[in-house]
């Protein structure tokens, strides 16, 4: 069984969720989910559990309650929808865009040389960089 956990203090570390979970049965993970860019908690983590009985027992006893001074809410996990290949996120690489629209970008930031607002990239115009 997967259990969501939110609301934990931002210390907290994955082996200390899962101690909070491990009186309630076997635990197989704990892992709380840490922020890429600044590498801090993002105050939320997963529990996994073999026993469904257990699992929902830990449920019932942690959901509401104090730990580390913070409130967790505890319930069973949501499954993700299953993507196909071509529905996946592109990521942040932004629309091209002409430069008199003000729109547009590219996978990186530019500076616009001729300050008119619009955004780094190709030129479709121009055929040229800039």
């Amino acid at each position: 069984m997967n259990i969501f956990v939110s609301g934990l203090n931002y210390s907290m570390s994955s082996e200390e969720l899962q101690e909070v979970f491990t009186p309630f049965g076997a635990v197989t993970s704990a892992k709380v989910i840490m922020d890429r860019a600044t590498g801090r908690s993002r105050g939320f983590g997963f529990v996994e559990m073999p026993s469904s009985d257990e699992g929902r027992a830990a449920i019932a006893q942690l959901d509401q309650s104090d730990i580390n001074g913070r409130k967790i809410n505890v319930k069973e996990a949501e499954e993700r929808p299953q993507r196909s290949g071509g529905d996946r996120p592109r990521g942040n690489f932004g629309g091209g865009g002409r430069r008199e629209g003000g729109g547009g970008g590219g996978f990186r930031p530019r500076y616009n040389r001729d300050n008119d607002g619009g955004g780094g990239g190709y030129d479709r115009d121009r055929g040229n960089r800039y």
